[in-house]
């Protein structure tokens, strides 16, 4: 009964809502916008382009960045997300501001009220730690996502060329549980070349730098749509600690499904997401017929965890592999894909093993071991994101991110500004999402986006209480430095003096007395100070 009320209520709190995230805003995929290359919407609050009269923001050319890319993918003018969004669109909405969205019509992460002027900071929790009221929730919301139409964003269903340049529009409705799934699988899908053949090296989310800043940000749109569709604005997603663990904790009917008593891959029927179909899985049908997913379901969600490739991956990660990967002290290195070693991001994502950090294609470890371990749906990157397990496996991954952040404290100037793989660039907008974000934008602390993890912002009391004092100081050092060296002349100069003063004394003593040593092991314990 619980359930029900909160999938009406919801599915009512849908008719009001308005500005949101994705690809292809429905108001940008007719061929009159396709043509002009404008996407700048009327936000209903003024009526005004982007709400330039409210100063949201402004219809700006969109300029993309000029720096070279690396060798992974060795051509150009090929692939529509190449310069994202310049085939599409060449001017978009650029918000000012706290403001947001395709239109300028949201506050931005970690801002709230109706001028979005109110800070405000949200709370991801452990899916275990979390009351049987959210939990319950959670899957409602999931439920009412995956059968509700966005209202806001569409999918494209063919190239641009396939489009005829814009005059022929080819973009379906999807749900929003769905929307994502295909913003997932547009991202790392494979590039079709203009012989008939496909290149499979080319990848805008993953196996290179922007992999973690592209499922941050991810994930923040995400969370946003579904606070959207349930009209929950306090809804954030949970996260699945998978620290040591043994075997798929989430894998009952309690939470996403427990295994089917009869097939080795589906899902107990007892379970919501059995009834659940999944898109954008069959990425070879798709090259060979040179289309583009078209949301279609494909078949029933499926999951084996357990029953993979053990010569892969032997076990789940454990404690000491997240502390081995949080020491590592570069976010990027060498040619900055999956054969990176020492790298923060290649370990963190699974092509390293953690305690070496080496890259080691033939193992899937940290992240990549969780999707081959679950030997499913979840096990194909392009259409991992069907299994509703995905984004709290994600936000977990997330929240190691964020804990390197905190540890290492690194500037922007750590993510890479040229020579990644196409689409990694510090200033490359990320792929496909409206309005653009580039990687570099998303490469800060959580806490600057809006949202905290738990466990993180219990045991980081101490260190914020530190940093300002830190940061204060690092800003004055240049003083310190003086001040000291200033002190130590001060001292010299004195104990000079002192010396002299000593000799003379000597001269004059009659008795001809040895006098005490200054620094005798009494005198030196009661004027013992640190150095700084």
């Amino acid at each position: 009964m619980e359930k029900t009320t909160v999938l009406l209520a919801a599915s009512t709190l849908l008719l009001v809502l308005h500005a949101t995230y994705g690809q292809f805003p429905r108001a940008c995929s007719t061929a009159q916008v396709l043509l002009s290359k404008e996407c700048c919407p009327v936000w209903p609050g003024d009526n005004s382009s982007c709400g330039e009269v409210s100063g949201r923001g402004v219809c700006q050319d969109v300029v993309p960045s000029n720096s070279p890319v690396g060798a992974q993918f060795p051509f150009s003018g090929i692939d529509d997300r190449e310069n994202w969004p310049i085939v599409f669109y060449n001017r978009t909405c650029q918000c000012q501001a706290n403001f947001t969205g395709y239109n300028c019509g949201e506050c931005m992460y970690g801002y709230t009220g109706p001028n979005c002027t109110v800070r405000r900071t949200m709370i991801r929790k452990d899916i275990f730690k979390i009351t049987t009221a959210e939990k319950d929730k959670l899957l409602a919301y999931l439920n009412l996502a995956k059968r509700t139409i966005s209202p806001d964003y569409v999918i494209a269903t063919g190239t641009y060329k396939q489009m005829n340049n814009g005059s022929n529009p080819m973009f379906a409705d999807i749900n929003v549980y769905d929307l994502f799934v295909w913003l997932h699988y547009y991202a790392s899908r494979d590039a079709f070349l203009d012989d008939g053949s496909v290149w499979a090296k080319i990848d805008f989310a993953h196996e290179a730098p922007g992999f973690v800043p592209w499922h941050r940000f991810f994930l923040l749109l995400w969370e946003r749509e579904i606070q959207k569709v349930t009209g929950d604005e306090n809804f954030t997603v949970p996260f699945w600690d998978w620290r040591d663990a043994q075997q798929c904790d989430l894998c009952t009917d309690e939470f996403f499904g427990g295994a089917h008593p009869t097939s080795n891959s589906l899902l107990s029927p007892a379970s919501f997401f059995s009834s659940w179909q999944i898109i954008c899985s069959q990425s070879e049908e798709y090259n060979r017929l040179r289309i583009i997913c078209n949301g279609t379901n494909e078949g029933p969600l499926l999951r084996s965890p357990g029953r993979h490739d053990r010569n892969r991956t032997p076990r789940l990660p454990t404690s000491a592999d997240v502390e081995a990967c949080l020491s590592l002290t570069e976010y990027e290195t060498g040619v900055m894909d999956g054969s990176a070693n020492f790298s923060f991001r290649n370990t963190l994502e699974g092509y390293a093993v953690p305690s070496s950090g080496i890259s080691n294609r033939s193992q899937s470890n940290m992240h990549n071991s969780l999707h081959v371990f679950l030997n499913g749906s979840m096990s194909s990157v392009q259409g991992s994101a069907n299994d509703p397990i995905f984004v709290l496996h994600h936000a977990f991954v997330d929240s190691l991110f964020e804990q390197w952040l905190r540890r290492h404290q690194p500037s922007i100037d750590v993510y890479p500004e040229a020579n990644a793989p196409v689409g990694h660039n510090r200033d490359y907008n990320m792929v496909p999402f409206i309005p653009l974000f580039t990687n570099g934008e998303i490469f800060v602390q959580s806490r600057d986006l809006g949202y905290d993890y738990d466990y993180l912002a219990e045991s980081g009391s101490v260190e914020d209480f530190l940093l300002p004092y830190l940061e204060q100081a690092r800003q004055i050092w240049q003083w310190l430095v003086g001040a000291a060296v200033f002190g130590g002349l001060i001292t010299a100069v004195i104990a000079t003096i002192i010396g002299l003063t000593c000799r003379r004394r000597r001269k004059t003593n009659s008795s001809g007395e040895t006098q005490p040593l200054l620094m005798e092991a009494e005198d030196y314990q009661a004027t013992y100070q640190s150095n700084l």
